[in-house]
């Protein structure tokens, strides 16, 4: 039935059919306007191996991309401290750091089994000054700088040091009493 719809079309259409013979030259003048419009190369197929790699190579981009975007995402702000805040702070900051490190290195060589206790009980308290400390250093990003946490930082630094030095002295009182004791002991 197909078949035959096909030949009746094609009785219909006959005299509609262009058929008669172009000019001489004519596929010349085809090709030589064809290579002018279509300049570009032809592609080449890709080979083998450059096929196989592209999933390889998109699965390598895809990883790279991830890990970039995490590492940029997981940056945590930097903390501001007393030092991030002016010149001045940085040197009181600097000359506390200092201080308290030097304390500490006295409180150390103190150390015997009769200050034991009270060494150690101070470095927890040192311990818990450093943790407010570090609480007032985020405060002051919140804060933008506000003066009363700059000075309640400060006041940290002095609290620390003035509770080493207060250590120190006790131990040396220990130690003088003991040595009193000793000289007692001895002359009796």
């Amino acid at each position: 039935m197909k078949h035959k719809n096909l030949d009746t079309m094609f009785e219909r259409l006959q005299s509609e059919f262009d058929i008669e013979v172009p000019n001489s030259g004519h596929e010349n003048r085809f090709l030589a306007k064809l290579e002018k419009t279509n300049t570009s190369p032809i592609p080449s197929k890709p080979s083998k191996l450059v096929t196989l790699w592209k999933p390889f190579l998109a699965i390598a981009a895809s990883v790279i991309i991830c890990f970039g975007i995490f590492s940029i995402g997981n940056q945590e702000p930097e903390i501001m401290d007393l030092a991030a805040v002016s010149p001045e702070y940085s040197q009181a900051q600097d000359f506390f750091t200092l201080t308290i490190s030097n304390e500490l290195t006295k409180l150390e060589a103190e150390r015997t089994p009769e200050t034991e206790l009270i060494i150690n009980d101070a470095l927890t308290r040192i311990n818990g000054l450093e943790t407010e400390y570090e609480n007032l250093k985020l405060d002051l990003n919140e804060s933008g700088n506000d003066k009363r946490v700059i000075y309640a930082m400060i006041t940290n630094f002095q609290n620390r040091i003035e509770l080493l030095q207060h250590v120190l002295e006790y131990i040396d009182d220990i130690k003088n009493k003991k040595q009193i004791t000793n000289e007692n002991n001895t002359t009796i």
